[in-house]
């Protein structure tokens, strides 16, 4: 019986070749779309699982309540370890100090710019690091260090590294005892390359362990089988408070498990973050599908009258009704797996482009036993849920009307078809209504003014004791070289801002007010060279010399403070008074979607890490480069010359929202190709079957303009419908997407005028061809047997 049912629908498939191509082509980009969107999700879902102690692994969070505002973050002070790991032994087997950061590593004339972490001895043993050669209990000797496979090629080659030695940014010699594999791209640590001795006396940090605070490095954790982490959380919560009492500060346990999807935070508790992209895209993916599904349901039911007969004679010979329904679902089926090779074919094309666009490393896991069994499980589920209806419509014909001759379908039976069109155009509208907005919100945040010049800047990371104590020689120099219009130093970045404060006072401050500040260490010529604007007061300046101890403040500090007219007032921090010397406008240096921070702007020329310069706008970036490199080798020969764009650093703040745009465009286009297809299908089938109607309306007189109009007129009933429905659910649900941004566009009429005016003109562009076709064709022809 199988047998024969395959030899049918075989028969079937192979004399239908356009109805066979778009349906296996709908099938296919459907399915495409919803196994990439599949692969996404299963590597989203299965971050940080290469871990063995994933379930046991924690990390200390810190809320702090401050300016009115409640924030949750990882930084922590040092102490903090070593007192959970004597007083909650019983909670804790280990916990280790880490603190991230880029290095340079030499052996010999190699040298190589990685990123790492300072981190305790246990730190390997809570991610459960598989090491390839040596061993990671040796780590506990602050003149030891581990490192990956990558990182021990590209020093050592083939040579085995344990017990050789690495010298450290220039200064601080480190003798290799281990090497472990490879991180995987889908966990948080991928991007550490080698850990290096928290307790070795170069890691500043760790002359810290007594600083309860100072907030910067990070801990991490692992359980004891027993512990429950919300318990332990509630037990530690208050551990810090007696040493630590300017802000209101809890502390909890992270859980490893929820770092990845759930790292969004709201009055300390987890309210989410990635987890509602993956249920978006996954949502995404399943219309997709449901809309190439809808294609082979309206298409097998269109031709209903064509296989009427066949069901007719079948059931008048004693063909069972459920015999029917297997032999349909066999023929949807078979399509389905037609469509599952072609759908393999695409996702090796594009999978590349994917991993790009979405930043990810999948591959498909052809290998896999477990990935075959669920992708012809996916697509025999695909084939059965694409064909019931058609299965159970079909197989439901009265034998006697259709033999007769008396068959028709009625004026209603058409009605399940319109309704599928209409779902289908209603997902495809939201779809497009949503890229348009994440795109605007995009635009609207890269236009914001953001109190800066970001063109031409460059930052370079002070990572060598040789760079420091240069800076006005080096300067001289770089000025020299005819491309760099000025240079300063700070603590951080145009785009972060690196250290917090609190602590300052000023006269007619209130009682126990005691506000928090962005707080950034510059040089002299901090300002002109990143081109900032001064409102009130002026600038540092050499021709003054009390400017060492002077202030710059922010017009958001201003506010924050509530101090009038602040030029020349005097604030107070870590005893020390400083003097106002001027205000500047905002700059953006943290998320642009958020509200500038108020930061104060310290004359500390001993408390830097970056170098900012400005290139000429007069000269090529190529020909200023091969200029300034030369200067960084004389004062820096320890490092390679490793720069980045201040517009590449700040361009790289979207990037979550430019994914989801871009992933968002591709799935809307795909999903109008699939509905146009189905369109495509339905307008052919609607000319075929009206083809006496035309031939006698043309006859009496009817234009090609109006023929074209009646038949495209259904189509155009159903997009506009499907509008109605359609804007409304992308105004709720893109409007509540919108109110997690505090900097945010707003939602305006045309967006949805073009999004239905862009589906009105698809339509009819697709109809088109078969009903001007129609209208066209010569009507003796048509009318002949009549």
């Amino acid at each position: 019986m199988l047998k024969n049912y395959i030899k049918i629908a075989f028969r079937n498939i192979v004399k239908n070749k356009v109805h066979t191509f778009i349906n296996v082509a709908g099938l296919s980009v459907g399915m495409a779309v919803a196994m990439l969107i599949g692969l996404w999700i299963w590597d989203e879902l299965s971050f940080d699982k290469y871990h063995s102690s994933y379930n046991r692994v924690g990390q200390i969070m810190v809320t702090q309540t401050a300016n009115s505002e409640t924030q949750t973050f990882e930084s922590t002070v040092t102490p903090l370890s070593g007192e959970l790991r004597t007083k909650y032994a019983g909670d804790f087997k280990y916990t280790a100090l880490a603190w991230w950061g880029a290095h340079i590593l030499a052996v010999g004339d190699k040298k190589l710019s990685q990123s790492g972490m300072w981190a305790e001895a246990d730190l390997p043993a809570i991610l459960s690091l598989k090491m390839l050669k040596g061993n990671y209990t040796d780590f506990s000797d602050p003149s030891s260090f581990i490192i990956s496979q990558s990182v021990a090629t590209s020093l050592f080659g083939t040579a085995n590294p344990i017990n050789k030695m690495v010298k450290v940014d220039n200064k601080t010699n480190l003798k290799v005892v281990g090497v472990y594999e490879d991180l995987p791209h889908n966990t948080s640590f991928y991007e550490t390359k080698f850990m290096l001795p928290f307790h070795n006396k170069n890691n500043w940090w760790g002359t810290q362990m007594g600083a309860w605070d100072n907030h910067g490095c990070r801990i991490y954790t692992l359980m004891t089988d027993k512990a429950d982490f919300d318990k332990v959380s509630a037990k530690i919560k208050n551990i810090t408070k007696p040493h630590f009492k300017i802000n209101d500060e809890t502390i909890q346990v992270f859980p490893m498990s929820k770092w990845h999807l759930y790292s969004d935070f709201k009055n300390s508790k987890s309210v989410g973050g990635r987890i509602e992209m993956v249920w978006l895209f996954g949502i995404i993916g399943v219309f997709v599908l449901l809309l190439a599904c809808i294609n082979f349901m309206n298409l097998s039911t269109a031709r209903s009258e064509k296989r009427a007969k066949e069901v007719g004679i079948r059931k008048a010979i004693g063909s069972m009704r459920s015999q029917l329904i297997n032999q349909f679902l066999s023929e949807s089926v078979m399509f389905a797996f037609l469509a599952l090779v072609v759908t393999l074919g695409i996702i090796l094309i594009t999978l590349p482009y994917f991993n790009q666009i979405a930043d990810k490393e999948i591959a498909l896991p052809f290998a896999n036993i477990w990935f075959w069994i669920m992708a012809l499980g996916f697509t025999a589920f695909t084939g059965i849920v694409a064909g019931s209806y058609p299965a159970f419509y079909l197989s439901s014909f009265n034998p006697v009307k259709v033999l007769k001759g008396t068959f028709r379908v009625g004026r209603f039976a058409s009605m399940p078809r319109k309704v599928l069109v209409v779902v289908q155009f209603t997902v495809s509208i939201v779809l497009i209504i949503g890229t348009i907005i994440v795109f605007r919100q995009i635009q609207y945040a890269k236009s914001r003014p953001i109190g800066y010049s970001r063109a031409g800047l460059i930052s370079v990371e002070m990572n060598t004791p040789e760079i420091y104590g240069h800076y006005e020689v080096m300067r001289r120099d770089l000025i020299q070289t005819g491309a760099v219009e000025d240079m300063a130093e700070s603590n951080s970045t145009t785009t972060q801002i690196w250290s917090n404060n609190s602590g300052f006072t000023w006269e007619g401050q209130a009682p126990g007010y005691d506000p928090t500040f962005g707080t950034i260490g510059v040089t002299y010529d901090f300002g002109h060279t990143v081109g900032w604007k001064v409102s009130q007061g002026r600038d540092f300046s050499r021709s003054f010399p009390t400017d060492t101890g002077g202030l710059i403040l922010n017009e958001s500090a201003v506010k924050l403070s509530g101090i009038r007219n602040p030029v020349g007032k005097v604030l107070r921090w870590q005893g020390q008074p400083h003097v106002v010397i001027g205000v500047v406008k905002d700059m953006v240096m943290e998320s642009p979607y958020n509200k500038p921070v108020a930061t104060v702007f310290m004359m500390l020329p001993g408390w830097v890490n970056f170098i900012t310069l400005r290139v000429k706008p007069t000269m090529s970036m190529q020909e200023a480069l091969k200029k300034i490199e030369p200067v960084f080798k004389k004062y820096n020969p320890g490092s390679p010359f490793d720069f980045k764009f201040n517009d590449d650093l700040y361009a790289h703040k979207f990037s979550d929202e430019q994914r989801i745009g871009n992933l968002a465009t591709i799935f809307a286009v795909l999903a109008i190709f699939i509905s146009c297809l189905g369109l495509f299908g339905l307008a052919s089938f609607v000319a075929e079957q009206r083809i006496k109607e035309i031939g006698v309306r043309k006859v009496l007189g009817a234009s090609v303009a109006n023929l074209w109009r009646l038949l495209s007129t259904e189509f155009v009933v159903l997009v506009t419908i499907s509008l109605f429905i359609a804007i409304p659910a992308a105004y709720y649900y893109m409007s509540n997407w919108l109110l997690k941004y505090e900097y945010r566009s707003t939602i305006t009429w045309w967006i949805f005028a073009a999004s239905g005016l862009g589906a009105l003109v698809i339509t009819l562009l697709t109809v088109s061809y078969h009903a001007i076709k129609a209208a066209m064709a010569n009507p003796v022809k048509n009318l002949r047997s009549e």
